[in-house]
């Protein structure tokens, strides 16, 4: 059982507002004695209104309503890397909505575990330009709407080519971004290197069924991809 989930289930049997011995509680939730004793003076120490002592028992204030988010250290640490890195090497409002979602759940973090977490010391160098920045969002809009896209695609020999491509997800390699699409040009499914595309602007809709084959293709492809030599 993860801590965290060990936490809420504490602060459910305390609920009721009646006492609750340390090993009723280690009982119920199958760990020791000492893992209560140090879970429950976390919590008090992130402010649950707990009472009580180590031999004697637990309750907590009647009308106590648990916060809606609880996380580890660690739980909480993650979030901000990947949130790092989404405002560094995502679209401007993936990264937008990342930064934003970040300051909510820093906003009902214990405070010495909010200030830890915004001291993390994981720290994005670079990221994207604004022009890839504007062509992932569009493309990050398309997917969500199930629209196809025209775009002007660069190959490898440096030939232009116009596409209408039916886009399915996109991926992130760690220096550039791929979109997997289906190509109407080709036939079938395809990736595109983000940075290769020139020009790009949507088109018509698609069904959410058509969108379901698409993204079955798209991981068969991806599947023998991986199993290449």
């Amino acid at each position: 059982m993860r801590r965290a989930d060990r936490l809420f289930m504490i602060v459910e049997q305390l609920r009721p507002a009646r006492l609750v011995t340390a090993e009723a509680l280690a009982q119920r939730l199958e760990v020791s004695k000492r893992t209560i004793y140090r879970d429950v003076a976390d919590l008090i120490g992130a402010g649950v209104p707990i009472e009580g002592a180590a031999g004697v028992g637990y309750l907590m204030r009647a009308g106590y309503d648990l916060p809606p988010m609880m996380f580890t250290a660690e739980e909480a640490a993650a979030l901000m890397a990947g949130a790092r890195m989404l405002r560094a090497f995502g679209g401007a409002d993936l990264g937008r909505a990342a930064g934003e979602a970040m300051d909510k759940i820093a906003a009902v973090l214990p405070e010495g575990m909010a200030a830890r977490t915004a001291a993390l010391p994981l720290h994005v160098v670079g990221g994207q330009d604004d022009a890839t920045r504007a062509k992932l969002d569009t493309i990050d809009r398309a997917i969500t709407a199930h629209q196809s896209l025209h775009i002007t695609y660069r190959d490898t020999s440096g030939a232009d080519s116009q596409r209408e491509v039916q886009p399915d997800s996109l991926f992130f390699w760690g220096n550039v971004w791929t979109l997997g699409a289906f190509c109407n040009l080709r036939g079938d499914a395809r990736m595109f290197r983000v940075d290769r595309i020139l020009d790009m602007k949507t088109g018509a809709a698609f069904s959410a069924a058509r969108a379901r084959e698409i993204s079955a293709l798209i991981t068969a492809r991806r599947s023998e991809e991986a199993g290449r030599p």
